[in-house]
Parts: C-alpha cells; structure tokens; sequence
C-alpha cells in the first residue's frame, strides 16, 4: 500500500508539472531540464525549497527555477570501521574495532528521513557503537572478551537496529574484526604461554629421560643375567673339561702302571709311580731350564730320591680323583 501511495504521489506530482509546462508561455515550456539517477542511486527532487519527489535511476524532468536536486542517497551497502578504547573489568586497555554493514532501506519515506533527519549518518553510527562497547566491556574481563565476541556484536547490532530504523538506516552487521589489547599485556600474555609450553615440554622431556634410563637399566641388567649365565655355563664346561682331562690323566697312568706290572716282574705300583713322577719332574725341570728368564731354586734335601719322588707325587696328585680301578699305594 505504502509503495503503491508513493507511485500515485509521483504520478500526481508529474501530471501537475506536465499540466503547469501545458498551460506556460512558450518560452517557458521550452525551458525544461532533465535529471539523470544512476543505477545505485535516489535523487530527492524539491519544489520551490519543499520535497517533491524521489528520482529513481534514469532520466528524470524537473521545470527550471521550479525544481531543484536536494541531494543524492546511496542505495548500495556501506561499510563504516569503528575503532573504540576502552577498559576491561581487570583494568586492561584494549581497543575495539567493528566494522558496521548499513544501508538505506529501500522506500519512499525511509529515503526521505535518510536524507532529511540525519546530517551524518556515519557520526551517529560511531557514537552508538561506542556507548555499546564502554557499557559492555567494563563488564568483562580480557579472557571473556575474546569468549563473549559473538554476544558483544549482537549487543552492537540489536542497539543500533533499533535507532537507525527510525532515521531510515537498515543495519545488516556489526562484526568484531579485531581485540587488540594493550603491546605490554599482550607480551605478558605470549611470556604467560610461552612459559606454559616450555614447562610441558620440559616435563615430556623429564618423562623422556626417565623412560629411557629405566629401559637402559632394564637393558643393562638383561646383559648381566645373559653375562652372567654364559659365564656359569663357561665356567661350568671348563670345570666338565678339566675333570675329564685329569680323569683321562689317571686312566693313562693307571694303565701305564699295570703295563709295566705284567711286563717287568718284582717291581710293584709305588716304584712305578715313583719313576714316572720322577721323569715328568725332569721333563718340567727342562722345559724351565730353556726359557730365557728362569730361575731354578734347588732345596737341599737328606732324604734322598725317595723324598723328592714323594713330594712330588703328594703335589701332583693331591686334587685328582682317584681313577676307577686304581689304588695309590702308600
């Protein structure tokens, strides 16, 4: 209906300057002016200093020295960025910034209050964002102003909806493009997370070095048990070696007597035991004797062969087991 009044209302208004051209002198009528809109744009024409109409985008006739251009409103959408200082609740400066979307609405009488009743539309928007944001942001500390973002420009927008409506000002968004709180707080700040990092990665890095001394433990303690096996089952095997050899030892001697029992007749295990330690001692005496650095001590002895054969013998076999079959004499 109010589109439709407003149609009429130019219509009747074209009609009358069209009736006044009819009915001028001639060299009135011949007079006349066009006004060109551009697409995008509303002219507000004026009728001796009064509002007539509204000249959309194209050509448009006014009568000379009748009418007039008051002024052209932009129809496209306009951004305005607001930049506000103002004091958190924990008494940290932080500055604001809002970009605020408008535009004019797209009737008759909200051109005409658009163009009429506000001088400077930018100025009004600036000062409503800014009673916004020093009521708001008081309220909240620094954590919850980066939280509560999304609330604070709903805030921005639902104030300045509700009075630029009336001056003929849509408003299509209030986003929040920026928080940027005081240089030294947000140095404190990056110190504050920069510490925290660097106190999880110390405690990783102590996990780290704890997880791999106990597996370096573990790992050590895993080569001695396997170390200490293989050094029993050496030892163990050399013991086995020893015992055979000195086994196989008894058993050639024990042969080698009774050989000599039955080949030379009246010569008894003893004598025989005797003459074997004996030459063997000899043998020894002569392995020592040809080595460059020896020394030979000889203890004099009044017990004669006998006594040599005996110590000997009591030395030389004091830790052999007794072969089977086979009796020291003594």
């Amino acid at each position: 209906m109010e589109k439709a009044y407003a149609y009429e209302t130019a219509i009747t208004s074209r009609a009358e300057e069209l009736k006044v051209l009819a009915t001028a002198p001639q060299g009135i009528s011949m007079a006349c002016c066009c006004v060109v809109t551009s697409t995008g744009t509303n002219k507000l024409i004026e009728s001796c200093g009064k509002f007539s109409h509204i000249a959309k985008p194209g050509i448009s006739f006014i009568i000379p020295f009748v009418n007039n251009t008051s002024g052209t409103i932009s129809m496209r959408i306009q951004q305005l960025d607001v930049a506000c200082e103002t004091k958190s609740k924990d008494n940290v400066f932080v500055t604001m910034r809002v970009s605020v979307q408008y535009q004019v609405i797209n009737h008759a009488d909200k051109i005409r209050d658009a163009h009429y009743r506000l001088t400077n539309p930018r100025v009004q928007i600036e000062s409503y964002v800014f009673d916004v944001l020093r009521s708001t942001i008081p309220k909240l500390e620094l954590d919850q102003i980066f939280l509560e973002k999304d609330e604070i420009q709903n805030d921005i927008a639902s104030s300045l909806k509700d009075s630029m409506a009336s001056f003929g000002y849509e408003i299509l968004g209030t986003p929040i493009t920026d928080i940027d709180p005081d240089r030294e707080v947000k140095r404190a700040m990056n110190e504050i997370n920069k510490n925290k990092r660097l106190r999880v990665a110390a405690e990783d890095e102590g996990e780290a070095v704890k997880i791999r001394a106990i597996k370096e433990a573990e790992a050590e303690a895993s080569r001695t048990e396997i170390q200490a096996k293989a050094d029993a089952e050496a030892k163990f095997l050399a013991g086995q070696g020893v015992s055979r050899q000195r086994q196989a030892i008894m058993e050639g001697l024990r042969e080698s007597v009774n050989a000599f029992k039955n080949e030379v007749a009246g010569v008894d295990a003893k004598t025989v035991m005797d003459l074997m330690i004996v030459t063997q001692y000899f043998d020894m005496m002569k392995d020592v004797g040809a080595q460059g650095k020896t020394n030979a001590v000889f203890l004099n002895s009044s017990g004669g062969g006998d006594m040599v054969a005996e110590g000997m013998k009591k030395g030389f076999l004091a830790g052999l087991p007794a072969a089977p079959g086979f009796a020291m004499s003594r």
